[in-house]
């Protein structure tokens, strides 16, 4: 069975996912709405990613429950000096940018936990198939969350000189 390699796909997947979340929600620190939800949704992926990890070993792979965390405080620093040093209208154009970069990222894991949920079904592995279902819903608001953002903010900064 290669569902153990989906498993690491997935496990890697969320821990990017959560890693974008932090990073969008670090450089957008003004926008309060991207700010504090950006960390509640970070912290579903690293529920799923300790969830990931639980069952990885009954199909051969050795996952770190640990997920990824917040930057580090250099690359906040890092972070803050290039937004800083930017011009207004391209920070307003990383708004989007970042937005997108969650959406297609959700996307991709979304679709790794519909194959998980087909791969469950197949076997008959009922928890596996468990985690799937109460997984894939967050991930699926997280990628709707990301694209009201982005329909909300194009049009005043596409539109805007």
């Amino acid at each position: 069975m290669r569902i153990g390699l989906l498993l690491r796909e997935l496990h890697h997947s969320e821990n990017a996912l959560v890693t974008q979340l932090f990073h969008v929600s670090e450089r957008h620190r003004a926008d309060h709405d991207i700010h504090y939800l950006a960390r509640d949704l970070a912290g579903w992926s690293q529920r799923h990613v300790r969830e990931i990890a639980d069952v990885g070993d009954r199909f051969g792979v050795a996952l770190d429950a640990e997920p990824a965390g917040e930057p580090a405080l250099a690359g906040r620093l890092r972070e803050k000096g290039s937004v800083l040093a930017g011009r207004r209208g391209e920070v307003a154009l990383l708004v989007l940018r970042d937005l997108r970069r969650i959406y297609v990222e959700a996307a991709g894991v979304v679709a790794d936990w519909d194959m998980v949920a087909q791969a469950a079904q197949g076997t008959k592995d009922t928890e596996l198939l468990a985690l799937a279902r109460r997984c894939e819903p967050d991930t699926v608001r997280q990628m709707q969350w990301a694209r009201a953002k982005l329909r909300e903010s194009s049009p005043q900064i596409l539109i805007s000189t």
